[in-house]
């Protein structure tokens, strides 16, 4: 009796703990590759931010230059977050912080 209550439990703790699997592995193709992209995409944008800063640092930019382009990378980063959450949300996923 003991051996048929421990797989019982043992079962439900394996449905409970593969249900975020199980739940990824059935969603939209078309989905996913527009997260994977517009998460490529973020981190492009990323490294733009920081090769601005690296290339303000080493005096191949302006203050007035960095500054401006800081802005505006900054704010396509944004943008590309926004976007991001809204399709997680959409694929039935809570977006990360």
């Amino acid at each position: 009796m003991e051996f048929v209550l421990s797989l019982i439990v043992l079962a439900a703790a394996v449905a409970v703990i593969a249900a975020p699997l199980r739940r990824g592995s059935h969603s939209n193709p078309t989905v996913a590759a527009e997260l994977a992209s517009l998460d490529a995409a973020k981190e492009a944008k990323y490294r733009e931010i920081r090769d601005a800063e690296l290339d303000f640092r080493t005096g191949k930019l302006s203050a007035g230059d960095y500054r401006s382009l800081d802005h505006a990378l900054r704010a396509e980063a944004i943008e590309l977050m926004r976007r991001l959450d809204a399709a997680r949300e959409a694929a039935g996923g809570r977006p990360r912080a």
